[in-house]
Order: structure tokens, then sequence, then C-alpha cells
């Protein structure tokens, strides 16, 4: 009797005490004050100064600050397009979460974890303003001011050991000034390479969360624990000056640096065919790096010859192995008409192992179409040397906000041959008449090169990027430089010369301007 009494007791006990938490949790959500007094519309001046310094955080900050402007174009994009990007933001989340929830869920032995509903809610962010700072970087500088007072409704679902809970996050809210950074500027889209994400303060978030339909916040002193959880974890993350760093594109491969140098000896051609009718041929080849617009690279002719030999160098500068091959035509030299071409071939860089001297024994082709049966006739052969050699890692910037930036050589560089970057930005207030369609050609050691033409412009900017091989320093060179505009009057192309000068070499700045 004993025995019986006490699991009496026991089970009472239990029950009794469950049943009195879930009492009087209701009770306590029950009893809340849900009398809420109808708002009412005044002047700011009609108020008292209470009234309006608990009103000061409500107002925006491009009132009561100058340095931000409106952005209502913005928040009305936002309010026409937020069902379309609640809709693909969801669709992204989901794919996101479903393979990290399949990863882990067995770690904890759950059945499944599952979106019973996912939707952002029909209230989009607003900005209340936004600050641009302007700098001498190469970068943009930005700190809107965000508010979401949004009703999305997250569901999820959570199975295991046979039994289903709900987890449920509604009435969001997140007030917070980040700042976004967008550096280096590129001339290339999306014309930066990097985003970093700031906070300037600590933001302020608050949701409701219920569990198993019972508003889990509702709990005294959890809500402001959570609360000031979150603030702090997100601040140790993100706080300034530690950001979020995204990466858009490499900026390498962006602004096209050198990452190398290709050497090329052409050394000889074997049994070439005839194209001459009264001699043999008059062969000479011509190189060149695919992915460029500089002009190719021709070695000699070589007259009445079906063996020759040639034994010329040549460097090309490479951008992106991965991609860039090495484009070979053999000639036939006519003094007049058009050369005979008497073959091709294509050599991949990425075939090319780094610092490693290579010669090759090439087949000359008709084409490079594999299923060409035209390409099974012999054409000869061309016997040529190849060697790659990317750029250490000490000689490239490792700061990206470097990369446009060039460096004098520092002290104890070897007196050899190296790469002169030539960049040209920019004119300003052209006269004349009809110089309105400027471009820049630039002449270095017998080297042509020519920016790209701005059309109907006084004030063009280029930046185009040049490159030199050199031999030897060029200390006591010079590099010709002409500004010309193209003008067509009465159906013919008149080129202006607008302006001419000799740059000297030996001086030691790295960027200079010009009156022209």
């Amino acid at each position: 009797m004993g025995l019986f009494s006490s699991i009496l007791g026991f089970f009472g006990f239990g029950i009794g005490t469950s049943f009195g938490l879930v009492i009087g949790y209701y009770m306590f959500i029950y009893f809340l004050p849900t009398d809420v007094k109808d708002f009412k519309i005044c002047p700011l001046v009609e108020e008292d100064s209470t009234t309006l310094q608990r009103l000061l955080p409500e107002i925006p900050l491009w009132v009561k600050n100058p340095d931000f402007d409106r952005v209502d174009w913005l928040n009305k994009f936002l309010e026409n397009m937020w069902p379309y990007l609640n809709a693909a933001i969801c669709t992204t989340i989901k794919a996101i979460a479903k393979p990290i929830i399949s990863e882990q869920i067995p770690k904890y032995k759950i059945q499944s974890v599952e979106f019973e509903m996912l939707t952002l809610g029909t209230l989009p962010p607003t900005f209340q303003g936004m600050k641009v700072y302007a700098t001498d970087e190469k970068e943009l500088i930005m700190e809107p001011s965000f508010k979401w007072a949004g009703n999305p409704n997250v569901t999820i679902a959570v199975k295991a050991f046979g039994l289903k809970a709900t987890v449920q996050v509604v009435d969001f809210q997140v007030f917070a000034i980040p700042r976004i950074t967008l550096k280096p500027l590129l001339n290339v889209f999306p014309c930066f390479a990097y985003i970093y994400v700031s906070l300037m303060d600590k933001p302020h978030v608050d949701f409701g969360l219920k569990l198993l339909g019972g508003d889990v916040m509702a709990i005294p002193g959890l809500y402001r624990f959570v609360q000031e959880l979150i603030k702090d974890q997100v601040a140790n993350m993100y706080l300034w000056p530690k950001a979020l760093e995204v990466k858009i594109i490499d900026p390498t491969q962006a602004m096209k640096k050198s990452v190398g140098i290709l050497d090329v000896k052409v050394l000889r051609a074997i049994k070439l065919k005839k194209k001459d009718i009264l001699g043999k041929s008059d062969p000479y080849v011509k190189l060149k790096l695919t992915e460029e617009k500089l002009t190719a690279k021709k070695t000699t002719v070589k007259h009445n010859n079906l063996n020759p030999e040639w034994n010329e160098e040549f460097s090309f500068v490479v951008k992106d192995p991965n991609i860039q091959a090495l484009k070979i035509n053999v000639y036939d030299w006519e003094q007049v008409g058009t050369h005979d071409k008497m073959g091709m071939n294509v050599v991949s860089l990425k075939d090319l192992t780094p610092d490693e001297p290579k010669v090759l024994t090439l087949d000359l082709l008709k084409n490079m179409n594999p299923n060409d049966r035209q390409n099974e006739k012999s054409r000869g052969q061309l016997v040529m040397e190849v060697l790659y050699k990317p750029f250490k890692e000490d000689e490239v910037p490792n700061d990206i906000e470097d990369l446009s930036i060039v460096q004098k050589a520092p002290e104890g560089t070897p007196t050899g041959g190296g790469l002169l970057v030539v960049i040209v930005h920019e004119a300003e207030e052209i006269e004349g008449k009809y110089h309105t369609n400027p471009h820049v050609r630039l002449l270095f050691r017998g080297e042509e090169r020519k920016t790209k033409r701005v059309k109907k412009s006084r004030g063009p900017r280029w930046e185009d990027e040049f490159q030199f091989m050199v031999d030897k320093p060029p200390t006591n060179d010079k590099l010709h430089v002409e500004v010309f505009s193209t003008t067509s009057r009465m159906g013919l192309l008149h080129k202006v010369n607008i302006a001419f000068f000799l740059l000297s070499l030996q001086q030691s700045e790295d960027e200079r301007v010009f009156n022209i």
C-alpha cells in the first residue's frame, strides 16, 4: 500500500507541476495589457520637448543630418520589386540551407528538418538616407540607414524520435547603419572587385519566436538576454573596423595584370612546300598571343629556301596562361599581292611547365579543325623553343589596392631587361574645331601602340594600358607620344594632329601630366 501511494504521489506531483506551469504561462500571456490607444496626427511644432525627444530616433537621417541624402527612388524600387525579390531570396535560402541541414542532422539523430513556411512578408525594407564618402583612393564608401520592420513567417518543422516540433519566427525587425565599401574600382563590369560590409554601431534586432504555438520571447528576462546576445555576437564579427569580405571577381584577372613572360625562339623549318612558280618559297613566321590586341611579331624572310633557319628570339607578356595560347602562322612572302599561307599551329600555354624550356616540333596544318581531312596533308614542320617564366610572388603586389601603381625598381635590381608599362589616363579641355574624336599614339623603339578612339569628347578618358618588352633599362630612351583626332568631312576621313611631345624615361615620376 505504501508503494502504491508513493507511485500515485509521484505521478500526481509530475502532472500537477506540469499543469500548473502551463496554466501560469497562459495566464501570464492572457493578462498582458492589450489596450492600445489610438494614434493622433499633429504638426511637430505643437509637441512639447519631451515628445520631440522621444520622436527624434524615428525622424529620417536626411532630415537631421545634411550629410545623408534622400533615397526615395530606392525605396520605391524595393516596394515594386519586393514580391519578386521575396520569392527569389526565399528560393536561394532553401537551396543554400538544404545541403547544410542534410549534412548536420545525422550528427544529432534528427530525422528531418524542413521549411513548412518561408516568406519575408509583404513589407519591404526601407532606407532612411544614405551617406557617400569621397576619397582619393579607388574605392566607393557608402553608409545607408537601413530599417526593416517586416512581417515574415518562417516555420521550421523538426522530426526526431517519432515526435514533431515546430519553430516559428515572426515580426522580425532590424535597424542598422552598415558601411559598404566597394574596392578596388575597375574598368570592367561590375567595376569593383570586393565588397566590404561593416557595422558602425550595434544593430537593433527584434523578433518573435514561437515554440509549439507559444511565444517563447514572452518569458520574463529571455527577450532582453537574447537581444543583447545577438547584438554582441554580430558586433564582435562585423563592428568597424572588422568587416565581412565578399569577393566579386579576381582583381588580377579583371585588371589583366601581367603574370609572366613567354620567351619564344624560332629555330628552323623542315621540308616546307614550294609555293613560287619560278623558285622555291620565301618563308617567314608570324607569332601572336591570343586574347591580346597587340600586333603580331614576325621573323625575317628567308628567300628561296624550303629548310630555313632563323634562330630568332621573341618575348610576349602573359596575362592568363590558363586561356592564352601562342598562335603560329608560316607565310610565303610575295613582293606583289597577298602572302600565301603555308601552314599554322597553336601552342596552349597551360600545357607548358613553368621555368622549363621546351623544344617543340610542330606539324604545319591548314587549320585547327581536327576533323578536316586536309590537315592530313604534309606541309612541313616548324621547330621552336618556348619558355614560360611566371613572375614570383614577391614580384607582384600583394595588396590589391597597389595593383595599378607602377613602382620603382628596388636598390640592387640587376641591370637587365624587363617590362615598360605605360598607362594613358585622360585628357582635359582639348581645343580645336574638329578635335572631338581624340586618341593617343605611342611609339617606343619602333613599336607602336594606340588607344581607343573616344568620339565627340573634349575630355576623353581612356585608361588604356600598354606594355613594351625591353632588353635593358630604358634610361636613355624617349617615348614618342602623339594625340590625334579623326574626323569625317565630305565623306573623307581626316586626321588632325593635336599635340606631340617626347617623354624622357630618365625622370623618376611615376605619373605625369602634360599640357598639350
